[in-house]
């Protein structure tokens, strides 16, 4: 026989600890759910070593990694382990060391006999609020395996939404990069020769020519100056759009109106608001909160304001569909939906939908955006080569008999 220590909570919330003898940890817990307690930690008395923590350099916690984290505690819980069992044993697996400490400081508050709900809340650059909002939901409920199952949903979709929007940013940010590198090898290794063919011929050069090298000329001996004003102008922009309200506004603003990519972060959001919306209410999280927490899930200015003009006005009264219309920001359809949704009684299950549809719209979005940026990418590549091979070659050209 071994001896035992638990924790548990009775049919009122009450917590106890004890002891007791048995020939393992599943005894206990049979035990435990015999007299009607919920089981939050068992563990075995004996001298403990402490293992050694294994050898990964710290780096950022992302989505992916939440939502594996999420997944296993799914598993785990629905499988009858405590909660503390089953983060002691996530926590030695997982190799992001900054996610392993993270799990290990909520395992030892849990131990110490505070919720899980509160033990996250102190980590919120890790877990923000409609993780909390969700176990707490969960814990209140008595069903904290679906409110894991639904926070890894919830983190895995995140994942897939960055790494499309990302994707899509990341040609065009090639696209210039590669019309940049061809112009840099033309300026530094090509017009300097046919210059010098230009300096032995004597002869007065087109006008077509005359115009190109003068533009040369100003690029090569302004470079430094443009390169100066250019760092300028992003330093000064970056801390327009970090340090004032007025500029971070403003920034806002024209993000959403960029042709194309201000239809593609506006259907990003909208896709993310309501999927986050849909697993929210699904668990039980009042209106309100809903829309605070939806508050400090975006950085745009432009939008964080009509979330917040939506929610004083469900405050004042007003129905939810309403009180999103008035905000002026969000897509008629998703108005109409909420109002269906809310007429029928069935929100959550009609803004899933609404959410699978501006995904398709995003996936749509990014295609049509791959889809003119390469044949730009041609044209743009096209023009150069053209207008440089003209350039230079029309004094050549020009030699020959009349």
């Amino acid at each position: 026989m071994k001896n035992f220590t638990y924790m548990a909570r009775d049919t009122s919330g009450a917590r106890m600890e004890g002891q007791k003898q048995a020939v393992s940890s599943g005894d206990v817990l049979g035990w435990l759910r015999e007299q009607n307690f919920t089981p939050i930690a068992v563990e075995e008395i004996s001298d403990f070593k402490a293992k050694p923590k294994k050898s990964f350099h710290k780096k950022r916690i992302k989505s992916a990694d939440l939502a594996a984290v999420c997944w296993q505690l799914t598993t785990m819980l629905e499988g009858g382990i405590p909660i503390t069992v089953a983060l002691e044993t996530i926590s030695d697996d997982v190799d992001n060391l900054q996610l392993q400490d993270v799990l290990g400081e909520i395992l030892e508050k849990v131990k110490k006999g505070e919720n899980l709900s509160d033990s996250i809340a102190e980590f919120p650059n890790v877990f923000n609020r409609m993780s909390r909002a969700l176990i707490m939901a969960g814990e209140s409920g008595g069903n904290l395996p679906q409110a894991f199952e639904r926070l890894a949903e919830y983190y895995e979709n995140r994942d897939k939404l960055a790494k499309k929007v990302k994707g899509a940013m990341a040609y065009p940010v090639f696209v210039l990069g590669f019309i940049i590198l061809i112009i840099t090898a033309i300026m530094t290794f090509i017009i300097p020769r046919f210059t010098a063919i230009f300096d032995q011929l004597g002869s007065e050069l087109p006008a077509f020519t005359q115009a190109f090298m003068g533009v040369y000329d100003f690029l090569r001996f302004n470079l430094i100056y443009i390169i100066g004003s250019m760092l300028l102008l992003i330093i000064f922009s970056v801390l327009t759009y970090t340090k004032t309200k007025k500029g971070h506004y403003i920034f806002s603003k024209i993000l959403l109106r960029l042709p194309l990519f201000g239809k593609l972060y506006k259907y990003a959001f909208v896709t993310s608001f309501c999927k986050t919306m849909s697993t929210l209410l699904s668990t039980g999280v009042s209106v309100l909160e809903v829309f605070n927490i939806l508050t400090t899930m975006t950085s745009n200015d432009v939008i964080e304001s009509a979330i917040t003009k939506s929610r004083d006005n469900i405050v004042e009264g007003n129905r939810i569909a309403v009180s999103v219309a008035s905000s002026g920001f969000f897509p008629n359809l998703v108005i109409k939906m909420m109002q269906v949704g809310e007429e029928s009684g069935s929100l959550s299950n009609v803004l899933e939908r609404t959410a699978g549809y501006y995904e398709r719209k995003l996936n749509a979005t990014i295609n049509t955006l791959t889809s003119l940026l390469e044949p730009i990418m041609i044209v743009s590549v096209g023009a150069i080569v053209a207008t440089v091979l003209v350039a230079l070659y029309l004094p050549i050209f020009s030699l020959g008999p009349n």
